[in-house]
């Protein structure tokens, strides 16, 4: 019985011999009390090199590193094993080679049946796949830190999932001004605006995120010393292996700068785009005012013919005065267009704005009404500027008149003046020099942003049909630019309007006007050539110079007027008009005076053209014009 069991535990002992033997995975191996090796498996070949005949009655203390074995490592790992009854640890180990290998190590003491220590068995598992693949994460996380780290110019950190921050980077301290620790633990929604934290933005973030795995977007934050800075965000979720919200990951830039670069840019494509507008506009007004001023003078010119030779039948007489007083309603409007499009004909002359002011107060207040206060504010010493007189009346009658329109239940209206440098208003760039500021301010309505970004284009009303032209404001806008000035409005809904010209101090001081003239003798029967591509209007001035007694020669263009001065030497006199095609009356007046030098001519215009040379001292005839003003211009030309 005894050598039945002698033989099972014989067969038992080779099995199990078998068995570790066949494990390659893992160094499963005896050392004796004094750590020397006993057994030797496949595993452990494979591991660490050696033959077992070559190993065995070795220490296992080979195995380990240098420094490892001057620190006792392979004693102190057996005496753990005694007293705690277990060792378990990893480390670097040596190959027969010389390599390292980073391995997983348990020793158990083994004890007989009397508890004599017989020695230990030790399991060594290769996990230098692991290590390394630990050590390439390792470094590639602080790689990632160092990257996250030097970036200022990002605000780069992380919330948990309740939106709660874990770290903080360098760029985060520079935008927000926060240094780690005052953040670190604290909520996100701290950087929000007071009326986003109001609103829920913080929360509707994190919502986003989660439910379409990512949310960007631009707003405004706050920065530690309260400022606000304009942030673009872009925040993703950051999810576990199982599918939990570990928490976000959030990137942060400060984009304020190009974004008051971009809003500039559209300010400045905006401006060009209004600029654009109105010179179109202005270019079509100006078109429609010259066409339409000789009409007038057709229609003024053949009125005053009719009205001579009628007789005096009182019903023929009122029809042709009311016909002259719409031709001349039709004068007051072309003549508001020409100054919008900047193309009127204007006399300057050095002009005493406290002066103007006070020649005009009491035409201004009968026109206000009783309900509504009108005050002046001078200062004692203004400088004068350089403007036609009387134009600047009229536009700041048209500001009053709006300032009481914009006040139905009565109110005040100031107007002031003040005299400062362009270079400390941005606003009159580039202009350069000193300029005098007239506003004429209302406690009235105001008027919204939409109302005050249109208020000065032409046509434009909020008096209602019938109630005004629209031509007002942009009339005022026009006469100033042409001056070399700037109109400005400024505006606000219930707190009233001001509008402010800015206009040229004059750099002549104040001209001291001449004494007035006596009346021109009359003037003999003269041979006038008149030139005008439009014949209505050629017709029309012939019949008046020839209704004054004159000898009159026409020509529809200005080649045809050479020809017809170089057959006629009897011209005493040309009057011509300026806008014709092919050949103007500035290139006409030229090409005569070449021939003639001394012949006087006059220029027919419906608005202001930009002359040159020697044209600029031609006496000028404002269209629409009467006999009177033929009989005045010819009278002081022929002197």
């Amino acid at each position: 019985m005894s050598e039945d069991r002698t033989k099972a535990s014989t067969i038992e002992d080779g099995r199990f011999r078998l068995l570790i033997d066949a494990v390659i995975d893992y160094a499963i191996y005896m050392i004796d009390p004094e750590g020397i090796i006993t057994s030797w498996n496949a595993g452990a070949k494979r591991f660490k090199g050696y033959e077992e005949a070559e190993i065995l009655g070795q220490h296992f203390s080979r195995f380990y590193t240098e420094e490892d074995r001057l620190k006792g490592l392979p004693q102190r790992a057996l005496d753990t094993a005694i007293r705690e009854g277990r060792f378990e640890g990893e480390g670097w180990r040596v190959r027969k080679d010389g390599t390292h290998f980073w391995c997983h190590v348990v020793i158990d003491p083994i004890y007989d049946a009397t508890g004599t220590l017989l020695g230990f068995a030790k399991i060594t598992r290769d996990l230098t796949d692991r290590k390394m693949a630990e050590e390439v994460l390792k470094q590639s996380e602080q790689q990632f830190r160092l990257l996250v780290q030097s970036v200022t110019d990002y605000a780069i950190y992380m919330l948990d999932a309740d939106g709660r921050l874990t770290n903080w980077n360098p760029g985060a301290q520079r935008i927000k001004g926060y240094l780690p620790e005052e953040v670190i633990g604290k909520h996100f929604s701290m950087f929000y605006t007071p009326e986003d934290r109001e609103a829920g933005e913080p929360k509707r973030t994190l919502d986003i995120a989660v439910r379409e795995g990512r949310f960007e977007n631009k707003g405004w934050r706050l920065r530690k010393d309260g400022t606000r800075f304009m942030a673009h965000v872009v925040v993703d979720p950051i999810w576990g292996d199982t599918g939990t919200l570990l928490g976000f990951a959030k990137i942060t830039r400060d984009i304020t700068e190009a974004t008051y670069t971009q809003q500039a840019l559209e300010q400045a494509r905006e401006a060009l785009f209004q600029a654009q507008k109105m010179q179109a506009i202005g270019q079509l007004s100006g078109g429609i005012a010259h066409d339409f001023n000789n009409l007038l003078t057709v229609i003024l010119g053949n009125l005053e013919i009719v009205r001579k030779r009628v007789g005096e039948d009182p019903k023929i007489t009122r029809l042709l005065d009311n016909a002259a007083q719409g031709a001349l309603r039709g004068v007051s409007l072309t003549q508001r267009m020409l100054a919008f499009a900047r193309r009127q004909e204007l006399k300057t002359e050095p002009v005493e704005i406290p002066k103007l002011v006070e020649g005009i107060t009491g035409l201004l207040r009968s026109s206000l009404g009783p309900s509504v206060v009108l005050e002046t504010r001078f200062p004692q010493e203004i400088e004068p500027v350089v403007a036609d007189v009387n134009q600047l009346e009229l536009a700041v009658l048209n500001l009053v008149t709006n300032a009481r329109d914009a006040m139905p239940h009565g109110g005040k209206i100031l107007i002031s003046a003040k005299s400062e440098e362009a270079g400390d208003h941005p606003s009159l760039a580039p202009r350069s020099g000193r300029f005098v500021c007239l506003s004429v301010s209302d406690s009235g309505e105001g008027m919204d942003d939409a109302t005050l970004a249109s208020a000065m284009d032409p046509f434009f009303t909020t008096k209602g049909v019938g109630k005004g032209t629209g031509l007002g404001l942009s009339m005022v806008h026009g006469f100033i630019e042409q001056l070399g000035g700037r109109f400005i409005l400024k505006s606000q809904k219930d707190k009233g309007t001001t509008a402010e010209l800015w206009i040229p101090v004059s750099t002549n001081g104040l001209a001291t006007k001449p004494a007035r003239e006596e009346a021109a003798p009359p003037v003999p029967r003269l041979c006038v050539l008149v030139v005008d591509d439009d014949s209505l209007v050629l017709t029309s001035t012939c019949l008046l110079l020839e209704d004054l007694g004159h000898r009159v020669i026409s020509a529809v263009s200005g080649a045809e007027a050479l020809t017809v001065f170089d057959s006629e030497q009897a011209i005493d006199l040309v009057i011509t008009d300026m806008a014709m095609p092919q050949m103007d009356g500035a290139q006409l007046a030229q090409a005569i005076r070449n021939v003639k030098p001394d012949l006087p001519i006059i220029l027919a215009t419906g608005y202001a053209e930009r002359l040159e040379g020697f044209a600029t001292r031609l006496p000028r005839l404002s269209k629409p014009f009467t006999q009177l003003n033929l009989v005045e211009i010819i009278a002081s030309t022929m002197k």
